[in-house]
């Protein structure tokens, strides 16, 4: 496929359609459920953390279904992958001598780890409209007192 990626039309709808084309009517629409989804048991750590921290506003947003989670799940991994490539190149830092002996300095395998996961995430932040060049390309048209809270959402899938 040549161009630009397609838009998905929830996004494009949350833009108010600025180039006024015909918004694809038989685009799969799966249901936003206030509950759900919930974060895979698998997540772990770093990931888990990621995802409850960003699934809130996501659902809030019409932009985190059940078919999303692998995405999403994806994303958190490499989110998890980051920063702990960032740990460990926080404690050893971002070069190394490979022996004793040598005055010769290599780079840090951490540091090409984080450097891809980074990249990695930045390509499933863009999907979900998360970076603020892709936030810029949305806007609401609804008022605030429309939107649920995260917290409305989430006192009414314990209810």
């Amino acid at each position: 496929m040549r161009g630009r990626k397609p838009k998905p039309t929830n996004l494009k709808i949350l833009n108010g359609n600025p180039g006024k084309r015909p918004l694809n009517k038989k685009e799969p629409k799966p249901k936003v459920k206030p509950s759900g989804p919930y974060c895979p048991r698998w997540l772990e750590g770093y990931a888990k953390e990621e995802w409850q921290r960003l699934s809130k506003e996501l659902k809030v947003l019409g932009l985190l279904t059940d078919i999303d989670v692998t995405a999403m799940s994806a994303y958190c991994q490499t989110y998890k992958r980051w920063r702990e490539a960032e740990d460990k190149l926080q404690k050893l830092g971002l070069v190394y001598k490979p022996n004793a002996e040598s005055n010769y300095l290599q780079k840090n395998p951490y540091l090409t780890i984080a450097d891809k996961a980074l990249d990695q995430m930045h390509k499933y932040l863009t999907e979900f409209g998360m970076t603020p060049s892709s936030r810029t390309r949305i806007s609401v048209n609804k008022k605030d007192n429309d939107i649920p809270s995260a917290e409305d959402i989430l006192n009414a899938s314990h209810n």
